[in-house]
């Protein structure tokens, strides 16, 4: 016996757990949850494949031309827009649970990186990898809950100000200026500064663009829905107007690459043009933990590390919040349920992987999992198709996307990130919760100063805001004879003194002192500062020779209660027979 207890225990009951931990891991179940594909992958069918062709093709061509684009918004050459473009359309198609989702580079998120990156894309490349794992774990963990703790005001306050701080942004490139900061503020400064600068051909073509975008825009809204019974000539026309608004960014850009490309070629310098772009696919290599300076400097992976400091953890979060927030609204939208924790494991692999692409993080697209959906995919197969073409992309068009006027991604990047901004939030707001409104704004204005004091300020009013309601419970008095005390919530430490002085106001400090009924039957939960408390206002009691009755108690209350041995605790199952009690004891 000495000698099993020395080796652990039992070999047989040992090897039991260990076969039944091995089976529950590998069961068919488990497998289906932690990768998605084997679900509806026996079940594919040709006419699945037919509409995840057309859905992966039109979603490409929304994705090319935004990818680029939110390439300028993170400060990086626009390669690294279609480098972040592709991993999460193959990764997400094995593990991901939403058939519509599209993963890749975002407004916001390019926006996040680029305060913390600073334009160099080591640092964008090792703050990927460090995102992917730190999602990856928060899945395993199942620590998805956090995401919970960021309130609707808080995150509306943060998209309308990153709304504000991107579409502000592309002015500079709207009006051909240079030269301009990336802070928000200086970069309103000295933009207005230098309008005496602006180049007439970027003008030009920055407006022709915004309208084309807009009128294509409204003429997919105003669309009459499609019906059978109407004449061919009339279906094949909606289908015509309905396919070119929605492939509106890609037709822009390569008109306005054309028209710069025959303008270069005759010698004529019109529009600021995107420039030298590297070619071909990235290299397949693990993503980089040190930086050598252009003076020969090193600068070390801890280094690195505390000069992403906030983005660590910022970045993460924005990004799973983001992308289950989209998922989630498709799901309700097309009737399928999503697994929030496999979400949250397919982007963190998808940013890890991606990092070996020299990507920058990614998450889920609001605008390109929109595109999705309206186009009728069936599965995450599409995104296989926009990602081939996304590579076929790098490996044969690069040369190309040197023409691109930086006009006209400016007007992809505005017409993109106008609807983030939506000022009936704040209306809504003011008409139902006031209070609410106040993080609304405060986050909105300390965004536009810095991303992460926004966050983190709204996050901390919404937390005051919920603590005070913790710490103020709504209590009901009503005099009985003896004082009736009704509380409407469960009891924690913030509302101990609370409470105990709300009791000492009504019933000792007058005169004569009242007994009390605790009426309960709405707490559920209660803690020991708070069981602290009563045992102190029992004493109290006792000593001025009246009653603190409880009523109402359920079960686990009155089991913590008992632990505590507290003295003289009285309990009746409800307030009547409290009162009876302190009655009948009052007559004796």
């Amino acid at each position: 016996m000495t000698e099993l207890l020395i080796n652990g225990g039992f070999p047989e009951a040992r090897n039991s757990a260990a076969q039944d931990w091995c089976k529950s891991c590998l069961s068919v179940r488990t497998l289906h949850r932690w990768i998605p594909i084997l679900s509806w992958l026996p079940k594919y069918n040709f006419q699945w494949l037919l509409m995840d062709v057309l859905a992966g093709i039109t979603v490409a061509l929304t994705t090319v031309p935004q990818a680029l684009a939110y390439a300028e918004v993170a400060g990086l050459p626009v390669q690294y827009g279609l480098y972040s473009a592709f991993m999460g359309c193959f990764i997400y198609c094995v593990l991901g649970t939403s058939k519509d989702v599209t993963l890749g580079p975002t407004a916001i998120m390019s926006l996040l990186c680029s305060y913390y990156i600073g334009g160099d894309p080591v640092y964008a490349v090792l703050l990927t990898f460090l995102c992917g794992v730190i999602q990856a774990a928060m899945a395993l963990f199942r620590l998805g809950f956090l995401l919970e703790l960021i309130s609707y005001p808080v995150i509306k306050g943060f998209t309308s100000a990153a709304a504000v701080t991107i579409g502000f942004g592309q002015i500079k490139n709207i009006l051909g200026l240079t030269n301009i900061p990336r802070q928000f503020f200086l970069e309103v400064f000295y933009t207005f500064q230098k309008i005496p600068e602006t180049r007439l051909g970027d003008v030009l073509l920055g407006v022709c663009c915004l309208l084309l975008l807009n009128v294509f825009f409204w003429m997919k809204k105003t669309l009459p829905p499609l019906t059978e019974a109407q004449p061919t000539c009339v279906r094949m026309t909606h289908r015509l107007v309905w396919g070119a608004a929605t492939v509106r960014n890609a037709l822009v850009v390569v008109g306005a690459t054309l028209m710069a490309f025959s303008l270069e070629v005759s010698g004529h310098h019109v529009f600021t043009l995107t420039g030298k772009t590297s070619t071909g696919l990235p290299p397949f290599t693990p993503p980089p933990f040190s930086e050598i300076t252009p003076n020969g400097t090193v600068t070390t992976f801890q280094d690195m590390v505390l000069d992403l400091g906030g983005g660590l953890a910022i970045i993460p979060l924005m990004g799973l919040l983001e992308s289950l927030a989209i998922a989630k609204a498709f799901g309700n939208e097309n009737n399928y349920r999503i697994d929030p924790n496999q979400e949250l494991f397919a982007i963190g692999i998808t940013n890890i992987m991606g990092s070996f692409v020299s990507a920058y993080p990614v998450t889920g697209s609001f605008g390109r999992t929109a595109v999705n959906s309206q186009t009728g995919v069936c599965t995450p197969a599409g995104g296989i198709i926009t990602g081939v073409l996304v590579l076929l992309s790098l490996a044969y068009v690069m040369p190309v996307f040197h023409y691109i006027p930086k006009a006209s991604l400016a007007a992809v990047i505005i017409c993109a990130v106008a609807p983030l901004f939506d000022y009936k939030h704040a209306i809504q707001l003011w008409k139902v919760k006031k209070v609410d409104l106040l993080a609304f704004l405060l986050t909105f204005l300390l965004c536009l100063w810095e991303i992460q004091y926004g966050i983190v300020g709204g996050a901390l009013l919404s937390g005051a805001v919920l603590l005070y309601h913790q710490a103020r419970p709504r209590i009901k008095v009503s005099d009985h004879g003896p004082l009736v005390m009704e509380l409407d919530s469960g009891l924690s430490f913030p509302a101990a003194e609370y409470l105990s002085d709300t009791i000492y106001s009504h019933a000792l400090r007058v005169s004569p002192p009242r007994s009390v009924v605790l009426d309960c039957h709405h707490v559920s939960r209660i803690d020991f500062t708070v069981v602290n408390e009563l045992g102190v206002l029992l004493r109290q009691f006792k000593l001025q020779n009246v009653r603190l009755v409880f009523s109402g108690l359920k079960s686990g209350l009155l089991e913590v209660l008992n632990a505590a041995d507290l003295p003289g605790l009285q309990y009746e199952d409800n307030v009547e027979a409290a009162l009876q009690s302190l009655l009948d004891t009052h007559d004796d």
